[in-house]
């Protein structure tokens, strides 16, 4: 990925100084210390990375203390983090991280100047370039897509969704809460479960099934509509059993949870007419990779009557999730951010702009 490089020549300073970039999700944290790399070719330098698990911290100031500790060996004063939610005033918002992020005390805990924040799915948005040259799994789709909008959906502890628009030095990406979008089945079984979640007109959204919690949801659904107690306790346990065929509501689980999937995908596609591609990210899906290939996942993402001839144009990939978050925060940062200060949405003083 680029950043241009006369925004440097403008601003000296900033292209050696180190930053912290954060992706963090409800389970795991990705950090990495970057800086751009010297000799103007604007590629990115990660001269530290770490893995955390959300759930061994009482908080995120905790968390990324550890890594600067251990890591950093001079002050940094610059963050990014790219997080599931969205930022209402002091707070960022959501539940399915493992704590509530206060952006004031994370900034007076840190002693940062600056912090910006985007959603993690938009970050991975504005790190397609790195995936399209990574290995990945093509589900369906021609092996290069057009030049319109691009597509980040993944199911994890929250199903999440981006659209990228425009290409390098040009790109946009939007971040969504399209996973919060009311669950619509496709067939009789699926509206059995949907019936059975939503007793008392509870709302049902696509996440509580398209994610890892809504995957052991699903599972006890299946398990109640069969009259048999539930056998599994974990999301792990299911996709584990269900690769393993030891479980025939394990089975049925992902089968139906890689079907939805596929008419989730196949409606935003449409929606935005994402003939530039569909990557699938998230922490589910390479669990039950092979599952994932021979399901009806594909059907129903092309079984939208007369559209169906657009979406056989769109490519639609599985990709590793690994540190294009963090890239793609990193390079938000450096190109919209440091550089662009109008087009900054910094909340390092507090306030966005």
């Amino acid at each position: 990925m680029s950043v241009a490089a006369s925004h440097f020549s403008q601003q000296p300073g900033l292209h050696t100084e180190v930053f912290l970039a954060a992706d963090v999700g409800g389970t795991h944290a990705r950090l990495a210390l970057m800086r751009a790399a010297g000799g103007g070719d604007g590629d990115f330098e990660v001269l530290a990375y770490r893995k955390y698990a959300c759930a061994d911290f009482p908080g995120l100031p905790g968390l990324l203390k550890a890594f600067l500790d251990s890591e950093a060996t001079l002050p940094v004063r610059r963050c990014v983090i790219a997080c599931a939610g969205q930022v209402i005033d002091d707070a960022i918002v959501n539940d399915n991280l493992a704590w509530r992020v206060s952006v004031s005390q994370l900034r007076d805990a840190l002693a940062f100047d600056d912090i910006a924040w985007l959603n993690d799915f938009e970050a991975l948005g504005y790190a397609l370039e790195d995936v399209k040259g990574a290995g990945s799994l093509l589900l369906c789709g021609p092996e290069t897509g057009g030049k319109g909008p691009a597509l980040v959906i993944g199911p994890g502890t929250g199903l999440g969704a981006a659209v990228r628009l425009g290409a390098p030095p040009e790109v946009c990406v939007l971040g969504s809460e399209a996973g919060q979008m009311d669950f619509a089945p496709g067939n009789a079984r699926e509206r059995e479960v949907l019936a059975h979640m939503a007793s008392g007109d509870a709302y049902v959204p696509y996440e509580r099934i398209l994610s890892g919690p809504g995957l052991l949801t699903l599972y006890s659904a299946l398990c109640a509509l069969g009259g048999r107690p539930p056998r599994l306790a974990t999301p792990e346990a299911v996709s584990a059993a269900a690769c393993a065929g030891s479980d025939a509501d394990a089975a049925e689980t992902v089968a139906m949870f890689c079907a939805v999937l596929g008419s989730f995908v196949g409606n935003l596609a449409m929606a935005f007419m994402a003939d530039g591609g569909v990557y699938l990210a998230g922490g589910v899906l390479p669990k039950v990779r092979e599952l994932l290939q021979h399901s009806e996942f594909v059907q129903r993402f092309l079984n939208k009557g007369g559209m169906r001839e657009f979406l056989q144009r769109v490519p639609v990939r599985l990709i590793e999730h690994g540190r294009h978050g963090v890239m793609g925060a990193a390079h938000w940062y450096l190109e919209k951010h440091m550089h662009s200060p109008a087009c900054r949405r910094g909340i390092g003083d507090g306030t966005a702009a």
